[in-house]
């Protein structure tokens, strides 16, 4: 009896056991389908773009009762984004948008590293949690709403800038503003993910760095932030990635120049993305497919821009 009774103890913990193994196959199976359907439909889109962005390159377009197509030399070096009836140019957009980034991460990381450090470091426990409440709401709010923020405020104060320094602007609707509305839209990514990684800095190091004389101040910024350097240039990173993307907020602001490229701040600008949305449901044949070319040149100057950041990354760790 004993013996059949520790034979049956068995066969239900076999049972259990082959059960838990079925379980976790099911469960594996659906996630790799899930994963599958994820990165087929990013590669759907991205072969999508591909293939209608170079259209304009190969397909001819008649235009006219003529057939044309684009120099891709001229569009990729062009100072003028369109002259009838085929010259399209995207070159002064692309240092445009460059520009702009890099005024909105000028603006942004120092404000956005710091406040992580308050915020983790120096404010009080309510304090700091009443901010972080306040920057994810941030984050949550949709793009349109910075886009009428900087409309109706920033492009004002930086039109009575302009006014001071004795320069036209075109009411405020500028490269400057551009840049204040990115920044401010990445400035909550970024402090979120430098928030999270200061607060992942072992209690030790900081502990032996005031044990060995530094003062609270010098260890927040020489051993607290370059201990998390690794995790807030991560956090650059995906800023860029929004600044680069964003669309709908900075056409609001950026004024969409013809020509360029545009380094004063109180000018016109325009952006890769802007160029894309301005018009894309109001035009057809050749205009409409050669958004999608400039779809092409932002995926590219996207994942440039994150190589040369992790590149950056990797060089300061070492």
């Amino acid at each position: 009896m004993p013996i059949l009774l520790n034979w049956m103890d068995k066969l239900h913990k076999n049972k259990q056991f082959e059960r838990k193994i079925l379980t976790d196959n099911i469960v594996k199976n659906i996630l790799f389908v899930v994963t599958i359907l994820c990165a087929s439909v990013i590669v759907f889109i991205v072969l999508f773009i591909l293939l209608r962005g170079m259209s304009p390159f190969i397909n001819g377009y008649e235009i006219n009762g003529k057939i044309y197509t684009v120099d891709i030399f001229k569009f990729i070096f062009g100072t003028t984004w369109f002259k009838t009836p085929n010259l399209y140019g995207v070159g002064f957009i692309i240092v445009n948008t460059v520009y702009v980034v890099s005024l909105t991460l000028i603006l942004a990381v120092p404000i956005s590293v710091l406040t992580a450090l308050f915020i983790t470091r120096i404010a009080p426990d309510k304090v700091g949690k009443s901010i972080s409440y306040i920057i994810e709401l941030l984050a949550s709010i949709p793009s349109i709403i910075y886009g009428l923020f900087g409309l109706g405020v920033i492009t004002t104060v930086v039109k009575n800038l302009s006014n001071f320094f004795g320069y036209q602007s075109a009411g405020g609707i500028s490269t400057l503003s551009s840049a204040i509305v990115l920044a401010i839209m990445i400035i909550p990514t970024i402090t979120m993910i430098a928030s999270t990684s200061i607060k992942a800095v072992s209690q030790d190091l900081i502990n032996a760095s005031l044990a060995l004389g530094a003062s609270p101040t010098q260890t927040n910024f020489k051993m607290v932030l370059k201990s998390a350097r690794s995790g807030i240039f991560s956090g650059i990173i995906l800023g860029v990635g929004r600044a680069l993307g964003e669309a709908t907020a900075i056409s609001m602001v950026a004024g969409n120049s013809g020509n360029g490229p545009t380094f004063n701040f109180f000018d016109t600008t325009r952006t890769l993305t802007t160029t894309m949305l301005l018009g894309l449901k109001e035009t057809t044949g050749l205009d409409y497919d050669i958004r999608f070319s400039v779809g092409i040149v932002l995926i590219v100057i996207i994942i440039g821009s994150n190589i040369l950041l992790n590149f950056f990354n990797r060089k300061l760790e070492k």
